[in-house]
């Protein structure tokens, strides 16, 4: 159901805009035409998601034609790798090397698990060939490359229905023209072809991750670019004729072309949208260290965030550490977990209760949505439980059934284990509330943070509902419910600035290294950045260029990126550098070595433009003002025990006043989300408009 409310934007930077976040469950959006605040939030359509695009501009009643930019995430990406419906991929590598994507690093994540499995590769070996051609470490040709093997094994990929190519070759980092001249080759005789040149990814050392991250491109490749192309032309149909930007997983934004050819960077694209917002609450109430965590339909995500930046690392696994495909890209540092409203909850053979990670989605659904769905979920057992009221879900847009809900959680659950439906359903959201304590746990305890120092952020259609119990296991102490919770992942995209992200692998001993080379190389990564400005039809002069340096001890494997005042900081051996890294170092393992020898690894730099606009930033931190008013309501609720409801005050979020104050058991309803208030924990509003919740911790210490 849409939502509008007038909000005065700032003189001469207003700009007419929307940001649409697709997620597994529901399509949200959240825009702003001539300063008039819009929401919607509808059904995906898994099929079609374009479809569920339009409908929310439906809902908004917006117009596209009179829009200045559309600002896009989507999980189509990492979905596509998640369910292994990429295209027929082949892998093209040096001689001799096609193995390196199976045979990976020789690690054992879980050491004690006598059924692990490594990750199984996303293109299989008999669709990996090699071409005669090498480089050595510094770039130099040892081996010309066979362009003549290149032409040949095009022809026979082509007839075998091979849809895309992933080229990486041994040392492109350091020198790609093979893989330039494999590519043209290929291109220019297939159009058609969708072709990813290592070198164009990434240009870092790391053969298995470097390979790996190309694979994933050109996997994902064509049926994102497919959708985009789609989504271009239902746009374009429709008299839009401002600019289009994708959320890529570095928090920052790219346009539609550039996300084409580089899927890859949209992996996490919706997440870290909300992330980013989430960010910049915390600096408007002053936080110092919290963790986002958003649970939507399918899944929840968490993120430790510092000083209104959420973290983020060089590498990441699609499907998790243990047996992911790794992508090594900047991306923020989300953990994901498979428990989400639309979670399906079911029994083992032995009679077990399990949570996900299979979920309704939107179609069919869960039970309560009417829609055909007959396998309990999450919500469904928050609407059994008195957490979510029928009648008001999506502000009113959709009843949900409650005793279809709870005939579901009876028959599936609870008749097996000899559980009411209250019982059953209490047993699911404790069994998801525990899946997700984990990933909050990794992105806090695991990092060295503990969690009673952090307030936690949480948003997503399901998070508010679900974030006071998470919030009581691990003790965190301060929980904040943002201003449009259910859509704040939208609201995230409106926020993210033009980022660029490039690496240069350089080693070599810190304080003697090559100048030449180290100018050169930062060189080049500026003429790259300003190359994609160019590309993007962006000013270079409006953008803020940061250098960094990855470090390590000599004898180290992996190394930590510390920042550089400028391109020109390593003609010296940096004393400063050298006590911030050891800083650095000690506080993430623990210890750090003095005196030790110190290696350059690569070198970084990162291109931003900041939005001008200030809508989505002003919204944040502006005043509240009531303008909407619902009386307040009771009901019975299930909080701690499922065999005794308590009565609950019920609460409409947008009548309540800045000052306004509520001890539970309640429940805050709005339009896209709940809020959850237990017993002894006590709500307030800010003058924002954010509710903060002090969270009555249990006794004894935080485990």
């Amino acid at each position: 159901m849409p939502q509008a409310h007038a909000f005065p934007s700032r003189p001469g930077i207003s700009m007419n805009q929307i940001g649409v976040d697709i997620g597994g469950t529901f399509t949200d959006l959240v825009g702003y035409r001539a300063g008039e605040l819009l929401l919607a939030k509808t059904l995906t359509t898994p099929a079609n998601p374009t479809q569920g695009v339009a409908n929310a501009l439906e809902l908004a009643n917006t117009e596209l034609g009179e829009l200045d930019e559309f600002l896009h995430g989507s999980t189509i990406a990492i979905n596509t790798v998640l369910e292994r419906k990429g295209v027929v991929t082949a892998l093209i590598t040096t001689a001799g090397f096609r193995d390196v994507y199976e045979i990976g690093r020789g690690n054992r994540p879980e050491a004690f698990n006598i059924h692990f499995q490594r990750p199984l590769p996303l293109i299989p070996r008999d669709l990996r060939f090699e071409v005669a051609e090498r480089l050595n470490a510094r770039g130099d040709v040892l081996t010309p490359l066979d362009e003549s093997a290149v032409r040949e094994l095009g022809a026979q990929l082509v007839e075998a229905g091979v849809e895309s190519i992933a080229i990486c070759f041994l040392h492109a980092y350091a020198n790609p023209q093979h893989e330039i001249a494999a590519g043209r080759i290929l291109r220019e005789a297939y159009p058609g072809l969708f072709v990813t040149l290592s070198h164009e990814i990434l240009r870092e050392f790391r053969e298995y991750e470097r390979t790996s991250t190309t694979a994933l491109n050109a996997y994902v490749g064509p049926r994102v670019q497919k959708y985009l192309h789609t989504l271009k032309s239902h746009l374009d149909a429709r008299s839009f004729k401002g600019a289009i930007h994708i959320m890529r997983s570095n928090g920052g934004s790219m346009s539609l072309s550039h996300a084409a050819i580089e899927p890859v960077s949209m992996m996490e694209s919706g997440p870290v949208a909300g992330m980013i917002a989430a960010g910049h609450v915390a600096k408007v109430l002053g936080i110092h260290q919290a963790i986002g965590f958003d649970m939507g339909g399918t899944t929840a995500k968490a993120t430790l965030i510092t000083e209104g930046i959420p973290a983020i690392e060089d590498g990441y696994y699609i499907g998790g550490y243990a047996t992911g495909q790794p992508m090594q890209l900047p991306v923020v540092s989300i953990v994901e977990v498979g428990a989400g409203g639309g979670s399906i909850a079911w029994c083992d053979r032995s009679g077990g209760l399990h949570v996900g990670p299979q979920s309704a989605s939107s179609t069919p659904g869960p039970v309560c949505y009417g829609r055909g769905g007959t396998e309990p979920t999450v919500t469904d057992a928050n609407v059994v439980l008195g957490r979510l009221n029928p009648s008001r879900f999506l502000g009113g847009g959709m009843a949900l059934d409650l005793e279809g809900a709870k005939h579901a959680l009876r028959e599936r659950v609870g008749a097996g284990l000899e559980l009411s439906a209250e019982q059953a359903a209490m047993g699911v959201v404790q069994i998801a509330d525990s899946a997700m304590a984990l990933a909050v746990r990794a992105v806090s305890v695991r990092k060295g943070v503990d969690p009673r120092d952090t307030a936690m952020i949480a948003f997503g259609g399901a998070g508010p509902v679900h974030a006071a119990a998470l919030c009581k296991e691990i003790y965190i102490p301060t929980l904040v419910i943002p201003k449009l919770p259910g859509n704040f992942s939208a609201l995230g995209m409106l926020l993210a600035p033009w980022r660029h992200d490039l690496v240069r692998t350089l080693v070599g001993e810190l304080g003697k290294l090559d100048q030449q080379a180290v100018q050169a190389a930062f060189e080049e990564l500026t003429n790259a950045a300003k190359h994609q400005l160019e590309e993007d039809d962006l000013s270079d002069r409006e953008a803020r260029l940061d250098f960094a340096v990855d470090l390590r001890y000599r004898g180290q494997e992996h190394s930590i990126t510390v920042p550089l005042a400028g391109p020109d900081a390593l003609s010296h051996t940096n004393s400063e550098m050298r006590a911030r890294f050891d800083e650095l170092h000690e506080q993430r393992y623990g210890h750090s070595a003095d005196g030790e020898i110190i290696e350059v690894v690569n070198l970084r730099l990162t291109a931003t433009i900041v939005r001008g606009d200030h809508n989505a930033d002003d919204f944040i931190s502006a005043p509240f003002t009531v303008r909407e008013r619902q009386a307040e309501q009771e009901r019975e609720v299930y909080f701690d025990d499922s065999a005794t409801p308590l009565r609950a005050r019920i609460l409409w979020r947008p009548s309540l006043e800045p000052g306004f104050t509520v001890e539970g058991p309640a429940v805050i309803e709005e339009p896209h989300s709940t809020t959850v208030i237990f017993p002894g924990d006590v709500a307030r509003i800010t003058e924002h408009g954010h509710m903060v919740v002090t969270i009555k911790l249990p006794e004894g210490n935080a485990q």
